[in-house]
């Protein structure tokens, strides 16, 4: 099978395409033809090097897959070849999703909502789990509460308000002007410009002084440290980011602030969950930018770059097909 192998860690130009075996399915575990995978920050920040001690060399890295089953193993019994499924691969521990098949165990694979294509699936899988981790098992965001969520075009935030808003919270969000009616139309009732305007100040404003009750933190640095002006009392922040600086926290005594960092678990229930949202006009990703998998050197460059542009996804289409809605939809 083809696969895109990491033989040294640095650039988007580190990845080689080459012709690797094809895995095989042991006790437990399902064959996988991949057709679509996806870009998220985890994965330049594998290739950069930054989880070096992780990741053994060559490697195959990617953390989404969705695809149909090609073969199962010995007493797997929630698929048959033909199934059509999505899951994130257990990160740091086996191969990834950068190549034509991909082996994992059965427990953290789920059924493809077949209303989503495999691109769209394949965007949803790590950033869907996260957002499901972070807002439902972390904070556990309730009913009447408001969020702030930060970056809400990007590829975690647009997910982020729109389970947010399934949830019946009050959603704010900082975006671009360029991108105020895309997270409108995601269901945000509160846009900020962060390039124009503080949004502590404008959380302040719109809540009357009041604060909202989470933050879910996309970005990290000074932008994790300032959340807790924006808190209500008791108010709860949630970061996906990892913490590279010492934080000062000290505002955040004020308020008798929580802190939750979320590092995504895998496991079916949260992708069956997100299924519903999907089947209820709830949840769709926003595939922002496709590739195909020689070329993902060239999408993890677009991702990486500052200021690009993108909303929502970076796709790769491993299989020419990838794009088509199921034919049961």
């Amino acid at each position: 099978m083809k696969a895109m192998i990491l033989n040294a860690f640095g650039g988007p130009e580190s990845f080689e395409l080459a012709e690797v075996p094809k895995p095989v399915p042991q006790a437990g575990q399902v064959l996988v033809r991949v057709h679509a995978t996806s870009i998220n920050p985890l994965d330049y920040q594998v290739r950069r090097g930054d989880y070096a001690d992780l990741v053994p060399l060559p490697a195959i890295t990617g953390h989404d897959v969705s695809g149909v089953v090609e073969a199962v193993g010995p007493g797997v019994t929630s698929f048959v070849p033909g199934d059509e499924v999505w899951y994130t691969p257990q990160i740091f521990d086996g191969p990834g999703s950068y190549a034509e098949y991909h082996v994992a165990a059965e427990s953290i694979i789920g059924k493809k909502p077949p209303e989503l294509s495999h691109l769209e699936a394949a965007s949803l899988t790590l950033v869907g789990g996260t957002v499901w981790e972070a807002l439902v098992v972390r904070v556990g965001l309730r009913v009447g509460e408001s969020i702030l969520v930060h970056g809400g075009a990007g590829g975690v935030g647009h997910v982020a308000i729109q389970v947010a808003k399934a949830m019946g919270a009050r959603v704010f969000t900082t975006v671009r002007e360029a991108n105020f009616e895309f997270a409108r139309s995601l269901g945000a009732d509160v846009v900020i410009d962060y390039e124009k305007e503080d949004y502590v100040e404008a959380i302040l404003r719109e809540t009357n002084g009041h604060g909202v009750d989470v933050v879910f933190d996309t970005i990290g640095g000074n932008t994790l440290a300032r959340s807790a002006d924006a808190l209500a009392q008791l108010g709860r922040v949630v970061s996906i980011v990892d913490i590279a600086q010492p934080q000062n926290l000290i505002e955040a005594w004020g308020k008798n602030a929580s802190y939750h960092f979320v590092f995504t678990r895998q496991n079916r229930g949260k992708l069956d969950e997100l299924s519903t949202l999907i089947a209820r006009g709830q949840l769709r990703p926003h595939v922002g930018a496709v590739y195909s998998l020689a070329d993902i050197g060239a999408a993890h460059a677009l991702l990486e770059s500052p200021n690009n542009g993108l909303r929502g996804k970076v796709a790769i289409a491993v299989e020419p097909q990838a794009h088509l809605v199921s034919a049961n939809a």
